[in-house]
């Protein structure tokens, strides 16, 4: 009988009996100085001290019109409240999220393969890239609720077996941004030191974690401490409008009580060099409208599979 090699010693150790604090041990932008991109070369020096970089109008509005257009289209399609990528909260029972857009719609597929997006991420991660996740998030007035304060690299290092911080993700605002309706907060660097959290990670842990998180979430003292050590930033501006920002900042938003709507579109690209490994921190790997396991680079977008060609239970 022959067994699995014994893994090496995980150097972002987490969902252990007590938080753990390890400071960074990879770049943040990962390219050689001078390579040439969208980014100007003072853009990736603020990208790597700040973790963050936002950027006025990434898309045109013209663009925004189609997006929003097909965001609305796709919460309301009864087909996609009934498909497992749709997440619905946990009050309203409105649509939350829906994953995997951009191997849903052509419109959102076209988007995950632009240039203008797809350039950025190789330019920070130095190599090509791959969707690792992609989402919308609708936050409707009146009561939508926030997401806490998380790392997204503790979920995807602990559930989806991702080794190294080499991913970046980019949200893109469908609506205005404001402080006021529920729009994003990040420590600026934070991402410099890894949060390790406390607690195990239970069985299937996604389906409950996308509606309300528990695992993964840092302790208020954490919270304190890194807040008072690094401030806390909103990401504000006009629809088409975005923010790059690394994997491993601290992260999170408000409920939106106001009339106003907002919604964002949000693409994770990883390095083809970061594949997936087996979890680090959870019994069960998510599915992989989540976490993709296709690492083959981003090019010309693939045809999209709609939602009524999946059957339930797929992981």
């Amino acid at each position: 009988m022959t067994t699995a090699p014994a893994r090496p010693v995980d150097p972002y150790p987490t969902r252990g009996a007590e938080e753990a604090l390890v400071y960074r041990k990879e770049p943040v932008v990962w390219s050689e100085p001078g390579t040439p991109g969208p980014f100007w070369p003072r853009e990736l020096e603020e990208y790597e001290r700040n973790g963050f970089f936002a950027v006025d109008a990434l898309v045109t509005p013209d663009e925004v019109t189609e997006l929003r257009a097909e965001l609305d289209r796709l919460v309301t399609d009864p087909r996609v409240r009934e498909d497992e990528r749709a997440i619905v909260e946990p009050r309203s029972r409105e649509i939350r999220s829906v994953f995997e857009v951009h191997r849903i719609s052509e419109v959102f597929a076209r988007l995950a393969a632009d240039p203008r997006l797809v350039d950025r991420a190789r330019q920070i991660l130095g190599s090509d890239v791959y969707v690792h996740q992609s989402r919308i998030n609708v936050k409707p007035g009146f009561g939508a609720s926030g997401f806490y304060w998380h790392s997204d690299f503790e979920t995807w290092h602990a559930e989806d077996g991702l080794p190294l911080m080499r991913a970046v993700s980019v949200s893109i605002a469908l609506t205005p941004n404001f402080t006021t309706n529920g729009s994003l907060m990040i420590m600026p660097g934070s991402h410099r030191t890894f949060l390790g959290c406390a607690g195990e990670t239970p069985e299937d842990n996604y389906k409950r974690s996308l509606r309300m998180q528990d695992a993964g979430t840092p302790s208020r003292k954490a919270l304190a401490t890194f807040a008072e050590a690094c401030g806390i930033e909103h990401f504000t501006g006009a629809a088409g409008s975005a923010v790059w920002f690394d994997c491993n900042a601290l992260h999170g938003s408000g409920d939106n009580i106001t009339p106003f709507p907002r919604s964002n579109v949000f693409l994770v690209f990883n390095s083809v060099e970061n594949a997936p490994e087996r979890p680090f921190a959870a019994p069960v790997r998510r599915p992989s409208f989540i976490a993709a396991r296709d690492t083959t680079p981003s090019a010309e977008p693939s045809p999209p599979s709609p939602p009524h060609s999946l059957p339930k239970g797929r992981t």
